[in-house]
């Protein structure tokens, strides 16, 4: 079963550095972004669970260098019709 990463952050930078420590630091699949408004946005992905925890972690790190982390949360075992809720790719 595929888990689910979001990082959000504040700014197109630090969104950008994210996704770009993530798919380097792990085995996943970038799912795409969701711009939320007021600069904010929040990049997804999917793929293992050590994976997804191991590119959650690298893209937070590297968000906090480039600008600014709002939040970022690994969701192991997401419920059948949760990602009807989200605009991504997320199956």
């Amino acid at each position: 079963m595929q888990s689910w990463g979001f990082i959000e952050v504040i700014g197109y930078i630090p969104a950008v550095a994210a996704a770009d420590a993530m798919v380097k630091a792990a085995d996943i699949q970038l799912a795409g972004t969701e711009v939320i408004g007021g600069a904010m946005l929040t990049v997804a992905i999917k793929g293992e669970i050590g994976a997804v925890r191991t590119a959650v972690d690298a893209g937070a790190a590297a968000a906090k260098q480039a600008g600014k982390l709002h939040c970022a949360h690994v969701i192991a075992r997401p419920s059948t019709g949760a990602a009807e809720i989200l605009n991504l790719n997320m199956e």
